[in-house]
């Protein structure tokens, strides 16, 4: 077994910190070539190269971020540990990263996030938000603790990761008061023809609504197609057309956007998951997580 020299892990962290070899080399009082060596033996011992070099241009490479954060937690819980045997305890966040898709309503997000948001001393909270494949590959490199999404992953990805479902919820259709007045009456057949803000083609729930659409023979008039929630419900405000989103968040919507409710579709229901790459949740905020999801946002 091959023992990780804790020194070497130091220089290399001080190269990236610094930003090169010769400031690095300057702070620590040692010759550039020593630190070279030092580290070629620390790539050694991981078994992987930390950079790309070029000539004498060093850039640190994706293997070599993720060993840079796991130095910066070691060096600073170092730092932490001199502090509590010097009698200055110092009360440290846990940091929590979560990733979180794009298409994912950003009011159920904060439901969701409610019992980090309510708790930010003892939680560092870390937002990511990106397309959900992209959000995968992080949460494989260890770069997030989970992924939330409206989707589970499928075995076309080739990961090991778990997918825990959080719950479900209603789809209602929402419009300013001058649409939705009109359309509400003969709902949902209103919705032939009516102007639709639909969700971008990549989410689950534009595939649901199509599904619909098809059985119940509607055709509606698309007049805008969006990835991004809170764009969709900006869109609907300002009379572009009909919209649709969870139900769960029918007051939050309503009374943000100042629309109402035109009615609720039979049938249609927008799923959300946790992504993780262990069958069992052990971070603590993530295990606050999906309780309170199961428990009280997701409760029928």
């Amino acid at each position: 077994m091959n023992w990780l020299n804790y020194h070497h892990l130091m220089y290399f962290w001080t190269v990236v910190r610094t930003g090169g070899l010769a400031s690095a080399a300057e702070e620590l009082r040692l010759s550039p070539s020593t630190l070279s060596t030092q580290i070629q033996q620390l790539e050694n011992v991981l078994g992987y190269k930390l950079f790309d070099r070029s000539g004498r241009q060093m850039a640190v490479n994706d293997v070599g971020q993720v060993v840079y954060r796991y130095a910066e937690e070691i060096f600073s819980l170092g730092r932490e540990l001199q502090d509590t045997l010097e009698d200055r305890p110092v009360e440290r966040p846990i940091r929590v990263q979560i990733g979180i898709a794009d298409v994912l309503s950003k009011l159920v997000v904060a439901k969701l996030l409610a019992p980090i948001l309510g708790s930010l001393q003892t939680y560092r909270l870390v937002c990511r938000e990106d397309q959900p494949d992209n959000l995968v590959s992080q949460l494989i490199l260890h770069d997030l603790d989970i992924v939330l999404t409206d989707k589970p992953i499928g075995p076309d990805l080739r990961v090991r990761g778990f997918n825990h479902l959080l719950g479900e919820s209603q789809v209602a259709v929402y419009a300013s008061s001058l649409l939705a007045d009109r359309y509400k009456k003969d709902f949902p057949k209103s919705l032939n023809g009516a102007p639709c803000i639909l969700p971008g083609d990549r989410t689950e729930l534009r595939a649901s609504l199509e599904q619909w659409f098809e059985v119940n023979g509607i055709r509606p008039n698309v007049v805008a197609e969006c990835d991004d929630s809170a764009l969709i419900k900006s869109l609907g405000k300002a009379n572009v057309g009909l919209f649709v989103a969870p139900r769960i968040t029918g007051k939050e919507t309503m009374r943000q956007y100042r629309v109402q409710e035109v009615g609720c579709l039979d049938k249609v229901m927008e799923r959300y998951y946790a992504v993780s790459m262990d069958r069992r949740i052990k971070h603590p905020a993530i295990q606050a997580i999906v309780e309170h999801a199961k428990r009280s946002v997701f409760r029928v």
